[in-house]
Order: structure tokens, then C-alpha cells, then sequence
């Protein structure tokens, strides 16, 4: 953790000289073919995300991992100053579970991003891709006492595979690591207290569609809380389990993300293309 903090200090004090992710040469065929794909799969999520109005300038943060290499676990995770909606596959720092860059790379990557995502990656082997964001409807709730309340559909579908974990500052120490994932346990997702949301899937397009409707149960929840929590109807935790049950196939492997993914690829392509390079 000290050699990643005194990287990024090198990089500040370099003066920020960063190019722009298109500027930068094409790994395509450089790289084995599944790291490829996992390299193109990450920037069309982040550019997703920037889609939907889920970035928060630079500093949020989402990774894949890569098959291990000699024994050693290896992630994909944005370089630091770039856009999430400016995102490429060949831009994408490679990174091993200190921190440390595997492949040379002009940029630098976010310390806290680090301690974050090498928690998750290091303790679930199911965790090939984490989203971490800061949406404003995310924060919101994380900000309540009560957290996510069972007022609607996307809560219950999600509520019973959320965890919480306490607010601890910037994400800058190595020791909150074992905190975080004692508290994720073996749940998908998570609330940061009065920080933001994370989800994890076994490829990029299940962990964006858990986040998806996290974020749509965070934000109708907002919403209709302008009427007063003493006019909604929230449900009952049985009635919770059930839609649980209900909705937990739509996450499976082979269901969910290619009912899904192939539409927002598409859609994609037409708004924001450029992510395969």
C-alpha cells in the first residue's frame, strides 16, 4: 500500500501529465484474447455508467479481474484522470494485488480504488468485475439510518443480498480491507455508509445490472420519500424473500447478462462508441 501511495505522489508531482485514452496505441493482439475481451467488456462498463449518469467526474472506480499469471492475481482498474465516458480498452491500468502495475502504463491508478477493489478480488473468487459508485441516489441512502426500505420492487429484489458497511473515512488504509469484506460476507452487494454503493458479479454485465436496480431502489426510494415516510406502504420482509427468490435467476450466468448486455452494447455503439480500442 505504501509503494501504490508513493506512485500516485510520483505522478502528482510529475505534474500530471496524462494523454488522452484514445491518444494511446491499441493492445489489441498484444494481449491474450480473453484478456482483451475483459479489457473491452470494463470500458464499455464504465461508459455505461457515464451513460446513465452514475460517474462522478474521476473518482469512482470499477475493476475486473484477470486470470491469474505465475500464481498471481491481476486486475484491470481506470486509470486516475480519466473520464469514465472516455474510457478504452487499452487504457486500462493492469494491476496486481499490492497496487503495483504489471504493464507500463502513463498513468497512475486511485489509492482508494486499490484498497477497495483488491479487498473484494482478493477474498471472492465469484467477484470478475466490482462496481463502485457515487450516485447522488446511492449517497442518499447511504446517508439513512434505515438504509434501503422494502418500498418498491427493485429494493425487494435486491434487499435481501444487500450488506452495509461502516463509514471509516477515504478508503486510503489497507487494514479496512478485512472490515470490508467481513462485512460483505458472501452478499453482491453493498451500501458504504454515508459513502456510496458497490456490487460485484461474475462478469462486468451481471455486476452493472445489480447495480442497475440497486440504483433504480435507491432512486425511487428518494423520490418517494418527498411524500413522507409516513405516507409510503412498505412491504413485509416476507413478501421481501419472496420477490428475492423471484428476481435471483435474472442474476445467474448465461441468463441475466445476455438477456441484458447485448441491448446495452447497442446502445452503446450508437451513443458512445470507440470503447474496443
Amino acid at each position: 500500500m505504501e509503494h501504490h501511495a508513493a506512485n500516485v505522489l510520483a505522478g502528482v508531482g510529475a505534474g500530471f501529465d496524462l494523454p488522452d485514452p484514445a491518444s494511446l496505441p491499441s493492445l489489441n493482439g498484444k494481449v491474450s484474447d480473453h484478456e482483451w475481451q475483459i479489457r473491452c467488456e470494463l470500458a464499455a462498463t464504465y461508459r455505461l455508467a457515464a451513460l446513465y449518469g452514475w460517474d462522478d467526474l474521476v473518482f469512482t472506480h470499477i475493476s475486473a479481474r484477470l486470470p491469474d499469471e505465475d500464481g498471481e492475481a491481476r486486475f484491470l482498474i481506470n486509470p486516475y484522470g480519466a473520464l469514465f465516458e472516455e474510457m478504452t480498452a487499452s487504457s486500462l491500468v493492469k494491476i496486481d494485488m499490492e497496487g503495483r502495475k504489471v504493464v507500463d502504463s502513463p498513468y497512475f491508478t486511485n489509492p482508494a480504488g486499490f484498497v477497495v477493489h483488491s479487498a473484494v478480488h482478493l477474498h471472492r473468487h465469484d467477484a470478475g468485475c466490482v462496481l463502485h459508485l457515487h450516485s447522488p441516489y446511492g449517497v442518499a441512502v447511504s446517508a439513512q439510518k434505515g438504509g434501503l426500505h422494502r418500498y418498491t420492487q427493485f429494493a425487494m429484489i435486491v434487499i435481501g443480498d444487500l450488506a452495509y458497511h461502516d463509514y471509516e473515512g477515504i478508503a486510503l488504509e489497507s487494514e479496512e480491507r478485512e472490515r470490508l469484506v467481513r462485512d460483505l460476507g458472501q452478499r453482491h452487494m453493498m451500501m458504504l455508509r454515508n459513502h456510496g454503493t458497490l456490487t460485484l458479479g461474475e462478469n462486468c454485465a451481471l455486476a452493472f445490472l445489480r447495480m442497475y436496480i440497486l440504483e433504480q431502489a435507491c432512486r425511487t426510494q428518494i423520490l418517494a420519500q418527498a411524500a413522507g415516510d409516513d405516507a409510503l406502504l412498505e412491504d413485509t420482509e416476507e413478501m421481501a424473500d419472496l420477490v428475492g427468490r423471484q428476481g435471483a435467476p435474472g442474476f445467474t450466468k448465461g441468463l441475466g447478462d445476455n438477456l441484458t448486455w447485448p441491448a446495452l452494447m447497442r446502445k452503446l455503439s450508437r451513443q458512445n462508441p470507440g470503447w474496443d480500442r
